[in-house]
């Protein structure tokens, strides 16, 4: 399986976000604590051996379900 870099990750991020007006929302945890909680639902899909051999939208989608069951929501931003 192909490991994206975290360098890549944040690129990525980068340009999501410079092309959207949504973000990530809890509604008990501040903004900055996304990142460490997208980081264990992201590592908690990588090793579940169903999506090993899955491709990178398997895992990204079982991160984004498991970071919504943390509670967090993606809304849009009003500009």
């Amino acid at each position: 399986m192909r490991k994206i870099s975290r360098s890549s990750l944040a690129v990525i991020g980068f340009l999501l976000a410079a092309c959207s007006s949504t973000e990530w929302v809890h509604p008990n945890k501040p903004g900055d604590a996304f990142t460490s909680d997208y980081n264990k639902c992201q590592q908690d899909a990588a090793r579940d051996p169903k999506l090993q051999q899955g491709s990178q939208l398997l895992l990204i989608n079982a991160t984004e379900r498991c970071i919504q069951k943390e509670g967090w929501r993606m809304i849009e931003r009003e500009k």
